[in-house]
Order: structure tokens, then sequence, then C-alpha cells
């Protein structure tokens, strides 16, 4: 996601909160002893199904999970597969306001523009209702998901109806729950500064500091497992879910594209690769940061929609990327694919150079080349190789660097 256009753009960092430190007491009592968000789903995890949603989305950057000091063994095998944009988890605290104002100053370091807050115990948060939010915090510092009120609404007295209460206007509160960091963190350390920790949610602590918060309208299928017997209902929701989504898979194709870069070194102390400062005898020279593997492969990602190249939308005539961290090319490679409906299957990297080692850093460089798409790891591929003392590389002139590109694009209609 990025603000004020392609020149002199600005790319927004959007984080996630789950928070999934609760005991599931209510869930209790069928059979089942585990958390609810831990207890299966459809063959996953409950909170696995939260964190496929959010590590599916491009504008989600880093997710961060809030757990029960304890519940590291189940919380490492839910996650499996899906560290690419995952945080190490902090623990939560007594209640879930505190567990949340635990995850908010654990982003410190990050800072991110945004933060969308979201319950465990909620596996079917859609893509659309995370972008929908998000979309609403370009005007408001706050935004959360809910469904209008229904049913009429009878408040009770001694088993008998005491009041018939007007639903106009009545919404039910879901989460993700979406603000702007730095107010909805004051809003936090305000009420714990103040006593008040009895608050339902976290827009009730954004109004109580004075936010806006916007209401946007989220499926009613998103809703809350809460007792043992909600899995039975889950379970049916989430097949049915499936079959609709593998009815609407459109047809497609794959597409693959290379791309390459040379950079020649100079003076300096260190280079950087695939977005890791690697210590060197000497830098490498270019506009940018000169990072020849994210050039070479957003060049490649480009190539798979005939996008052009790396120079047509970043021109090295143009100041404003003088120094860039690499990382936003790739990025809005991976966005234009996004925008076309495509997905990323894999890629892969060869860096050719003598030196540096490549070896020590790699496992670094493809956790980081698989942040910045948005993919597993598993789907990133890099290897180094010399040229045997030939050529320039082999003359420790510079190095080079291959990338390959796969992706799938649905057909559009016509063509």
């Amino acid at each position: 996601m990025k603000r004020e256009g392609l020149r002199g753009a600005r790319y927004v960092k959007n984080a996630a909160i789950v928070v999934a430190a609760g005991s599931g007491t209510r869930a209790a009592g069928h059979g089942a002893d585990t958390p609810k968000q831990y207890r299966p789903l459809a063959g996953r995890r409950v909170l696995t199904h939260c964190l496929e949603a959010f590590s599916a989305h491009p504008a989600i950057s880093d997710i961060l999970v809030v757990i029960r000091p304890g519940d590291e063994p189940l919380y490492e095998e839910a996650v499996r597969g899906l560290q690419a944009r995952l945080l190490p988890p902090v623990h939560g605290g007594a209640t879930r306001q505190q567990s949340v104002l635990n995850g908010l100053r654990a982003l410190s370091a990050l800072h991110p523009d945004m933060v969308l807050i979201h319950d465990a115990a909620r596996p079917f948060i859609t893509l659309a209702t995370i972008s929908d939010i998000l979309a609403r915090l370009d005007h408001v510092p706050g935004a959360i998901a809910a469904t209008p009120l229904s049913d009429t609404l009878k408040r009770g007295a001694d088993g008998l109806i005491a009041q018939t209460i007007d639903r106009t206007g009545l919404w039910c509160a879901q989460t993700p729950q979406g603000f702007r960091y730095c107010d909805i963190l004051a809003a936090h350390e305000a009420a714990a500064a103040a006593g008040k920790s009895d608050f339902s949610d976290d827009a009730a602590i954004a109004e109580w500091r004075g936010l806006a918060v916007a209401l946007v309208e989220a499926p009613a299928a998103n809703w809350k497992i809460t007792r043992g017997d909600d899995f039975a209902r889950a379970e049916a929701q989430m097949r049915q879910s499936y079959a609709e989504e593998i009815a609407r898979v459109p047809m497609g194709e794959s597409r693959a594209a290379t791309g390459f870069d040379v950079h020649a070194f100079e003076a300096g102390d260190h280079v950087t690769l695939c977005g890791v400062k690697i210590p060197h005898t000497h830098g490498l020279r270019g506009h940018s940061d000169a990072d020849a593997p994210l050039h070479a492969l957003t060049d490649a990602l480009l190539g798979t929609i005939g996008a052009g190249d790396i120079g047509d939308h970043f021109p090295p005539s143009d100041p404003q990327w003088k120094g860039a961290d690499s990382g936003i090319f790739l990025k809005h490679a991976r966005d234009l694919i996004a925008r076309r409906g495509g997905r990323i299957v894999n890629v892969d990297i060869t860096i050719l150079a003598e030196r540096p080692k490549i070896a020590p850093y790699r496992d670094a460089m493809r956790a980081r080349v698989a942040e910045l798409l948005g993919i597993n790891v598993d789907r990133v591929g890099l290897k180094a190789t010399t040229t045997e003392g030939l050529g320039f590389t082999g003359r420790r002139e510079g190095l080079a660097s291959l990338a390959t590109a796969t992706v799938f694009l649905p057909f559009e209609p016509g063509v």
C-alpha cells in the first residue's frame, strides 16, 4: 500500500495483532481441554485460519500474535509454514485489554502506520474486509468490522419481556478493528494510566479517548467461536466456504520471466543483497542501494505481466530514488501483479560473485524476499556461484544477479 502516488510515494506499513492469549474456557467441557484458538477446524487450527488470511493480504507487512504463557508449543504448531510475515509472539496479560496493550507496545520498534487488531477466535475473516477497513483509515483514525443488527431486541426481567428496544442504528461489533497506530497506542496507555480496565473492545477505548471510529459493514459470517458446540457450526461453514472458493477459482495461466542486473564495486564497507546488509571490503555503485538481486527479481516480476523494466517505473535519473531501499521497487512489482489478480508462485535468484560469501546470509536473504513478496519462504530459491576467476566478476570488479519468477494470472474476460 502506498500514499501520494508513485512519484514521491511513501509506502505505508500496516501491521496486524492477533489476540490469542485467552484460556478458551467457555469452549471447554465438550471433549477438548485445548484452548479454542488452537483446536482443529477443517484440517487446520483456528488460529492458523486467521493468520492465513492476514498473510495472504498484500497490504499487511507484519503480523504479531499475543499468546498465553505456556502455549508456545501450540503456537509453533499453528504457525508452521506461515512465518514469512510473523514477528516473535508476545505474552498476553490478565485481560484482553492488557494483552492488546502488550502487543501494541511490542510494535513500538516497528512503528507501523496502521494496526489491525483481531480476535483469534474469528477464523472467517475475509481479505475484502481487511481491505475495506484499511481504506477507511485513510479518512478516520479508527474503523471496525461490524454488522447491522437485524433481530428485534428485548430487555428481560424475571423471565419476562420488560422492554422492546429500538434497533435503529444498532450494530454488532466484530474484529478486526483498525486504527492509526500512534492513536490507539496512546489511547490504550491513557486507559491503563487511568486504571480503566473494563472496556469491551478497542473501539470503546478509542471512543473514550475521543477518536472517531467508522463502521465498516462486514459479513455476518465473521462470527466468533465462543462455546464448544460452536465448532460443529464452524466446521460446516468452513467446508462450505472451501467448496465455494474452489467453484470460484478462475481459469488462468502460469507465466515465467527472467531478470538480470550488474553493479560495480566501489569504496565502501558493505553491500546490500536481497535487503540484507553484508560486511565487505567494498560497496556497490548504483543510484539506489544497488541491490542487484532485488533489481533482477523486480525485472523478472514486471516481465510476467509485460510491464517494462525497473527503469521505466523508477528512473535512475530521478533524484527521489537516490539511495532508495530496493524493497520499494520489489513491492511495487508485487502490487502490480496483485492488482491483475495474480499470485506469485515462486521466485529464484542466482548471485554471481567471487566475494562476499553468501552462504552465511542465505537464510536471512530468503526470509527478507519472502517478507517483501508476502509468500512463504519455501517459494524463494537463492543460490550463489563464482565464475572461476573469469570475467569482471572473476576479477572482483563487481557482481551480477539473475532472477526468475513464476506467477499465476487469471484469464481476463474477452481475452
